[in-house]
């Protein structure tokens, strides 16, 4: 098969591979559609390995039709939305059958594979562990990216305040329209000050950056939860703070997760997620649409802020 290999310039090539040798409990899947992540960013520039035993593959999602059903009891011809550990960016890929998803009613391929991982993060995180509620405020930074589009439509769905950072006009225009309340763009304005002791819940992409800011704009009771570290690993935290507010920081990672967990997050997401996807309460963000072998390009779009939402990658396998 067909799949992108990063090179020793930490380039990526579309190269010949072998195709995935199914274990039990897998089915191998032509992949139509794979989604671009910001991990895939950091898998490729070797800061953000599989998990052992994975794909070294880039790809965390994607979309297509089951080619080979292994041991399970799935069929060959059933079309499927994907969460992976790795292996996306390929024209197949071996899934384990806890991380299937229905594609949604009335979604394409391309659709489908933009929501996954998107879905996924954001209902575990702010659904599942931190059981945002209506009348809640919460603080999405990052609100123009996948997860943070995503994230403002379905805290509104749940009734929250929401108030998001982005870097531009135009991004903070776009979260507008999402629904978001709050809107600061975080190269002119202090989203700690103005958001000061406010925040029942925030979902946190910076890490060590940010952590000093969170803990201010934590109300009491509040639930901050890191998902990623663009602003890096190491920071200063001020417990005094945090213990006055009697605050909670969680930080999760979807990736290194064992199989069950993933498919015990894969059926609660399309219990509570699915339904909110087919009848337009949520919609899929996709800012462009390219063939897999312009991967490099959809990671250069990512790297220079270009992209608001997701962007995917065609596969014609």
């Amino acid at each position: 098969m067909k799949a992108i290999h990063v090179t020793d310039e930490r380039t990526l090539e579309l190269q010949e591979t072998d195709t995935p040798i199914l274990k039990d409990g897998e089915v191998l899947v032509r992949v139509r559609v794979a989604g671009v992540n910001r991990a895939d960013l950091l898998q490729a520039a070797g800061h953000y390995p599989p998990p052992a035993g994975e794909s070294e593959i880039l790809g965390l999602e994607c979309a297509g039709v089951i080619e080979d059903p292994g041991t399970t009891g799935r069929k060959a011809g059933e079309k499927v939305a994907c969460l992976l550990a790795g292996g996306g960016y390929a024209e197949f890929v071996a899934v384990p059958e806890g991380q299937l998803m229905p594609i949604p009613e009335g979604y394409s391929f391309a659709e489908a594979a933009a929501v996954v991982e998107v879905a996924t993060t954001v209902w575990s995180n702010i659904g599942m562990l931190t059981g945002l509620e209506a009348g809640q405020t919460i603080l999405i930074h990052g609100g123009a990216g996948g997860i943070g589009t995503f994230a403002i439509q379905m805290a509104k769905h749940v009734g929250a305040t929401v108030a998001v950072t982005a870097g531009s006009a135009e991004k903070l225009a776009a979260c507008k329209a999402l629904g978001a309340d709050i809107l600061i763009n975080y190269r002119e304005e202090d989203f700690a000050e103005i958001l000061k002791n406010k925040c029942d819940r925030i979902l946190d992409i910076m890490g060590a950056k940010y952590l000093p800011g969170n803990v201010k704009a934590l109300a009491t009771g509040g639930h901050q939860v890191t998902i990623g570290l663009q602003g890096g690993v190491k920071g200063e935290l001020n417990i005094g703070l945090l213990l006055a507010k009697r605050g909670t920081i969680s930080a999760t990672a979807l990736r290194s997760r064992d199989r069950a967990d993933k498919a015990r997050i894969v059926a609660s997401t399309v219990e509570n997620i699915w339904p909110l996807l087919e009848d337009g309460t949520i919609t899929h963000q996709i800012h462009a649409t390219l063939p897999l072998s312009d991967a490099q390009r959809a990671h250069d779009m990512l790297k220079a802020g270009e992209v608001t939402g997701k962007v995917v990658l065609l596969i014609d396998a």
